[in-house]
């Protein structure tokens, strides 16, 4: 097994044009776990992370603000590590690219690129988008907007520098089929691939003051800054100490070991970064991971008002940072897209945490400290069951270091999880209770020592990605940090050997039973319970009614009426047929909607409100001469009545 001396990883550095979510979390969650995982194994390692404060997002969010684009940045930077304090986020430096020494190394690699011949001026006609901040040609747009983010863009004809990045386009296939396991994962290559298929352009890498004049000036023209991602993407060498024409030992850290990206800015790095790092005689990076998104389980976009946000604060205020940590390392393969809910959080949470591994650190915890006077007991009488035990041990090593090692979380911790489940499943065919029962202390021993070194060597494994509950499993096992750093060591070894020899504890050592280590949840936590339920539609606004004008009103003739006669229609159950006085030679006949409310008996005699010059129509086959005024909006409650005689205007 390959432990590095020198380990290097990175996160791409983040925008500071808005606040951190959930992907920028995810990001930093699994370059740390490296990080983190490297350090235990001895190796020296730079976890680079960071933010990018130049360009055209960053100058409209501080402009929005009514703020200079540094001041904005400088407060927003705040929220950033903020954000990484509360992941448990253990970076070695956090770069802004607005820092002095990444300034000085993007103006002498632009001097030295532009001496050699790789930066040209031009002029340029081009669909600009604002929000991935490059150009694209006709044919790149999708339905007339940007390909990548689906906002508008619009055309642009200026004249800008550009580097030549045609030039390696050939020397780039050739880089990407020699080393095919640079680009991860393999659905990633095969993109970049296709990218490369067609001609490759040259990289516009200025953009003129008088458009957009935060960035770093161009050391060659006083009248351009620098393009955002052709300064950004130098981060990297800047945390190495590289310096262009100079002697460093830049070399103990690059080529990265592994940059992590979204899979969003993929084509930047993957193309514009290599091809960079040709012009300048550096080799590229020995992996270029880009993940996937988490998106809602039935792949809705997230929002509010849906119920399916992920509140990664309220994840580790309601769950605990380690099993915020725990959860999205090992709910999907990382590379590809993720469904998330608070139900699917709360599931994994139970059975793998409490109802696996803190069971299981229970049991073994509280038999020992009945039975065996709270001490590691020895391990007595070794029998088949423990030997494959030990199998399984020696496994889940290998599988857990070849899981990290190249960038595989959830078949690492899958590895883990698995043995956990054999050592809950080993206290229940052993039973330990029968054998204190019957006074088979040796056997006793022999199992309750096992299950206890199942539970420190998942404590040590684990410690990358849950760092405090490890650290208190391993403290309830009467370990100390340092003891649990030297054992990961040695099971490494042990597992290359050939079998993991489950000895790690000290015998004697006093064991603590203590609270639970992950206590369940029977139900949502309030707090997320409320969040996870959609917000309740509003009421909608009631439409207002239609207004007519004075004249339309005097149209519509209105007389008193009296009722002489009533009887059901014929076809109609809702409907009675009236013969109705209004004051003319005849009565007329009148068909009303009333038969809900009123029998034939009740309407005769009523005196009533009728419009009188209503176009006759036939309801049901019965022509109908009028309409009667009747209050009521969707049932009829009672008709309108006037003390009036038949035939009497009604005003």
């Amino acid at each position: 097994m390959r432990i590095p001396k020198n380990y290097y990883v990175t996160t791409p550095i983040y925008y500071v044009n808005g606040r951190p979510h959930i992907g920028h979390a995810y990001t930093t969650i699994a370059a740390d776990t490296l990080a983190a995982y490297h350090r235990l194994l001895g190796s020296n390692v730079l976890f680079l992370t960071g933010t990018d404060e130049h360009g055209q997002k960053v100058y409209e969010a501080a402009k929005a603000r009514n703020m200079e684009p540094k001041a904005h940045c400088d407060d927003m930077v705040v929220g950033w590590k903020a954000m990484m304090d509360k992941l448990g986020v253990r970076y070695d430096r956090f770069i802004r690219t607005t820092d002095d020494d990444h300034q000085t190394l993007v103006r002498n690699v632009l001097t030295a690129l532009h001496d050699a011949g790789e930066i040209y001026k031009d002029s340029y006609t081009g669909w600009y988008s604002t929000s991935v901040e490059r150009f694209w040609t006709e044919k790149d747009l999708v339905d007339g907007k940007c390909p990548e983010s689906g906002q508008a863009v619009q055309e642009i004809t200026e004249t800008n520098y550009f580097f030549k990045m045609s030039k390696y386009q050939a020397q780039l296939l050739q880089l990407i089929e020699d080393r095919p396991d640079m680009i991860r994962p393999a659905s990633r290559r095969n993109e970049v691939l296709g990218f490369l298929r067609k001609p490759l352009g040259d990289l516009c890498i200025s953009r003129p003051k008088s458009r957009m004049s935060w960035g770093i000036e161009l050391p060659f023209d006083e009248d351009y800054v620098t393009y955002v991602w052709f300064d950004a993407l130098l981060n990297y060498l800047t945390g190495t100490g590289y310096r262009v024409g100079e002697e460093t030992d830049y070399t103990q850290w690059w080529p990265a070991d592994v940059q992590l990206i979204g899979k969003d800015i993929l084509t930047t790095h993957a193309v514009y970064w290599t091809t960079m790092l040709m012009a300048l005689g550096v080799e590229a990076p020995e992996i270029l991971f880009a993940h996937g998104w988490w998106v809602s389980t039935d792949g809705q976009k997230m929002s509010k008002s849906l119920g399916n946000t992920i509140d990664v604060d309220l994840l580790c205020e309601a769950f605990g940072v380690d099993a915020t940590r725990y959860f999205f390392l090992r709910e999907i393969a990382f590379g590809a897209d993720g469904g998330f809910s608070y139900d699917l959080f709360l599931s994994r949470y139970n059975n793998d945490l409490a109802n696996d591994l803190g069971n299981l650190a229970h049991r073994g915890l509280s038999m020992t400290s009945k039975w065996l006077n709270g001490q590691v007991p020895e391990d007595a009488a070794p029998g088949e069951a423990e030997a494959s035990l030990r199998e399984l041990a020696t496994q889940t090593v290998s599988a857990f270091h070849d899981g990290l090692a190249t960038v595989r979380f959830q078949s690492g911790l899958e590895a883990v999880m698995q043995l956990v489940s054999a050592g809950n499943k080993y206290i229940d065919t052993q039973e330990p209770w029968a054998l204190n029962r019957d006074g088979h202390t040796d056997r006793l021993r022999t199992v309750k020592r096992h299950v206890l070194e199942i539970c420190y060597l998942a404590a040590t494994l684990l410690r990358p990605i849950m760092p405090s509950k490890s650290q208190e499993l391993t403290e309830k096992l009467g370990a100390t940090e340092a003891e649990s750093v030297r054992y990961l060591t040695a099971l490494l070894e042990q597992a290359q050997d050939g079998e993991v020899a489950l000895n790690g504890l000290t015998v004697g050592a006093a064991v603590t039973l203590g609270d639970p280590l992950f206590p369940r949840f029977r139900e949502m936590p309030e707090a997320i319970a409320a969040l996870a339920e959609p917000e309740p539609e509003p009421e909608p606004e009631p439409e207002p009614e239609p207004m007519i004008e004075f004249d339309d009103f005097m149209k519509v003739k209105l007389r008193a009426g009296k009722v002489l006669s009533a009887e059901p229609h014929p076809k109609a159950d809702r409907l009675l047929v009236l013969q109705v006085d209004v004051g003319e030679a005849k009565p007329r006949t009148i068909v009303a909607g009333i038969r809900s409310a009123f029998t034939p008996e009740e309407v005769v005699g009523r005196k009533v409100a009728v419009v009188t010059n209503l176009k006759p129509a036939k309801l049901r086959g019965v022509m109908s001469e009028g309409m009667l005024l009747a209050a009521g909006e969707k049932e009829v409650v009672d008709l309108v009545s006037v003390d009036a005689e038949p035939g009497e205007v009604i005003r």
